[in-house]
């Protein structure tokens, strides 16, 4: 590893603190770094607050060293207003002179704009250090700006012999007890990943089966958007997906009027062929960079069927139901990563 990628190392390390707060924007970090020593760093916390460069900017003591000193940050500086002014403008009035970057900015207001505001200023810049862990720490931004739509984790538990649930839909016992594949700390790293990202998607199946309030209640963090898919309105607004906790967005038929969506965002939908991708249309209007589908098994499915998925994480419990609701099924060559959560394994698929 060469100093360049050293630093930015460092600047994605940084970055990934961001995690689940940032959005709409994409996870920085930054390094200031004078005679091969970090003199400030810094990443972006929240949006509208300040950005990596501005942070590690200011924790350096002595802003003297600036001239002679060359920042690194994994994307791009900005180069527009936002809520907050340009950093390529920070830079270049501070006199930094060296800039090295990790990858390019795909945002249509930056794109290059950046990097040229800095080369017309007298800047070194050079780009494309690490530049594949760079796009995968920001495969969430980098989707939604380059797919128009959002990243998409599906996430499931299935039974030892396979089964997403005892019964099947839509032989449900009224009023059900919770039926937990999973142990305790499984249910954390779900509740963990929630806070991560923008937005959690089910179908009126399971809420009517689980009552699910789709929160993070078990960790500390954003409660994410809930997206619920429910053509017919068979849900009233009394279900605990719909309380004030956080934002959710009922989508429903557009030839039925949706009369009760005090609590939510109702969104009129044409259910068709194509409907995941009029999904994907409402999302993107809604500026939804990343979204885990929890749903049940039609509902997972159809998104496996369109082939309208980046990345799986699938649990396995120590239950055996013998019959129920089969759990839907991924192409073994697509497992990247298998773990063990206390009792339960875990298999990480990426649709490369």
């Amino acid at each position: 590893m060469n100093i360049n990628e050293k630093y930015i190392k460092r600047c994605l390390e940084l970055a990934e603190n961001g995690l689940g707060n940032t959005y709409p924007n994409p996870l920085v970090g930054a390094v200031v770094v004078h005679e091969n020593k970090i003199i400030g760093e810094g990443w972006h916390h929240e949006a509208g607050k300040p950005h990596a460069e501005v942070n590690a900017i200011a924790q350096v003591k002595d802003e003297s060293l600036l001239k002679q000193s060359t920042i690194y940050v994994n994307l791009e500086p900005c180069s527009h207003f936002g809520k907050t002014p340009p950093c390529s403008d920070l830079i270049i009035a501070k006199g930094i002179k060296k800039v090295v970057i990790g990858m390019l900015d795909p945002f249509e207001k930056v794109a290059g704009r950046g990097i040229k505001k800095l080369m017309d200023a007298g800047c070194q810049v050079q780009v494309g250090v690490l530049e594949d862990q760079c796009k995968a720490l920001n495969q969430r931004f980098l989707t939604y700006h380059l797919q128009k739509r959002p990243y998409i984790i599906l996430k499931w538990a299935a039974s030892q012999d396979g089964y997403l649930s005892p019964f099947l839909f839509p032989e449900i016992p009224k009023n059900p007890a919770p039926v937990w594949i999973t142990g305790s700390q499984s249910k954390q790293l779900v509740h963990l990943w929630r806070s991560q990202e923008q937005a959690i998607l089910v179908g009126a199946n399971t809420v009517l089966a689980d009552q699910p309030s789709l929160t993070t209640r078990l960790w500390k963090g954003k409660n994410p958007t809930r997206v619920i898919l429910d053509p017919d309105l068979t849900l009233t607004a009394e279900a605990k997906v719909f309380n004030s906790e956080t934002k959710s967005i009922w989508i429903h038929d557009e030839k039925i009027q949706n009369k009760n969506h005090s609590l939510s965002v109702s969104e009129p939908m044409q259910f068709a062929e194509d409907s995941l991708s009029k999904l994907m249309q409402i999302l993107y209007k809604h500026e939804i960079q990343s979204l885990i589908v929890e749903g049940g098994a039609f509902t997972l499915n159809q998104f496996i069927q369109a082939n309208l998925w980046d990345e799986a994480r699938v649990f396995t419990g120590k239950s055996i139901f013998k019959k129920g609701t089969p759990a839907p099924t991924l192409p073994k060559e697509k497992i990247r990563e298998e773990k063990i959560i206390d009792i339960d394994q875990l298999k990480i698929y990426r649709n490369d």
